[in-house]
């Protein structure tokens, strides 16, 4: 009876480890399991609910069902120009076989280091073959914005002059893009998708997040705005000295038209007046020749005599009224 009872207790005891260490585990929605005997897989678990495995024998190892996100360092990569630029990129990836995920990946934390090393990868591949435009724009809007509009108000002017300089400089300014920055996404989202299938893993896109110009590409960028905003400053300034010389142009037509309407004016005023004035002093003179020779005289002598220093003689007909004592 005694042997009996402690059979009895040797058993409880072994149920009650083998109940704590847990033969059943729970795989909640999003989870599936890999069951691994012996180093070696003996099934997987991809639907939710309470599990049995094997005490002591049967680990389990759980893995996420659920969309995963992975973001990459930014690299400083060159364009097909040998302009450098900082890509960041972002990307979204899940489990597809969690047995192959194991067994050549392992861990979460693994796979994200296999996602770095793919997917930056292509990523450097992908932008090194284009220009810099694919990878900055995505359509040629930008070179389609119709900017005359708004230059006109300030030019004042038409298709001529810094309207038309300004309109070659905005069409030449952007060159078209073939591909765009989200093409060149789904080529290296293709790219690294046909290698993630042998890890288990499945690749769902990669999106360019950022693209930052490196400190001497941003330099030159700078340096193009400035020479393309002086050229515009240079388009008004030459339309500007053009209108400037034309109003100066007409201004001065206009004012030798005045000039030369005024001079004409006056010279007839002038010679009407002396017509008139030369009329009266006649019709005086033929009053009284005598006093008008008189008179005539001595207006002269008041204009000319105070100018002499020195009179030599006064024996011409000229000073015959100055020591007349009758005064004619």
């Amino acid at each position: 009876m005694r042997k009996t009872i402690i059979i009895l207790v040797i058993i409880g005891a072994v149920l009650l480890v083998v109940s704590l260490l847990g033969p059943y585990y729970i795989l909640t929605e999003g989870e599936q399991a890999v069951i691994v005997q012996f180093g070696k897989i003996v099934r997987v678990d991809t639907q939710a609910g309470v599990k049995y495995k094997v005490p002591f024998v049967e680990n389990v190892v759980k893995f996420s069902k659920k969309v995963q996100s992975w973001d990459g360092d930014a690299q400083r990569i060159p364009t097909s120009e040998n302009q450098f630029i900082w890509v960041d990129t972002t990307a979204r990836w899940r489990i597809s076989d969690a047995k192959k995920f194991y067994e050549s990946v392992g861990s979460m934390t693994q796979a994200q280091g296999r996602m770095d090393d793919v997917i930056d990868s292509e990523v450097r591949k992908v932008i090194s073959k284009n220009p810099l435009r694919e990878a900055v724009r995505d359509s040629n809007v930008i070179s389609q914005i119709k900017r005359n509009t708004s230059l006109a108000s300030v030019a004042g002017s038409s298709e001529t002059g810094a309207l038309s300089t300004i309109s070659a400089l905005s069409e030449n300014q952007f060159d078209n893009v073939t591909l765009g920055r989200r093409a060149l996404s789904i080529q290296m989202r293709d790219e690294a998708r046909s290698i993630m299938p042998q890890y288990g893993m499945e690749l769902i896109d990669v999106v360019i997040r950022q693209i930052k110009y490196s400190d001497d590409l941003t330099q030159s960028v700078y340096d193009r705005m400035i020479k393309e905003r002086n050229q515009i400053a240079q388009a008004f300034r030459s339309d500007g000295e053009g209108e400037k010389a034309n109003l100066l142009g007409q201004t001065n037509n206009k004012l030798k038209q005045i000039q030369s309407e005024a001079e004409r004016k006056a010279k007839e005023i002038k010679a009407k007046a002396d017509a008139e004035a030369l009329a009266i002093r006649n019709r005086a003179y033929n009053q009284d020749p005598d006093f008008a020779d008189y008179w005539m005289a001595l207006e002269e002598y008041k204009t000319i005599l105070p100018k002499f220093n020195k009179t030599m003689t006064t024996d011409s007909d000229f000073y015959k009224y100055l020591y007349n004592k009758r005064g004619r």
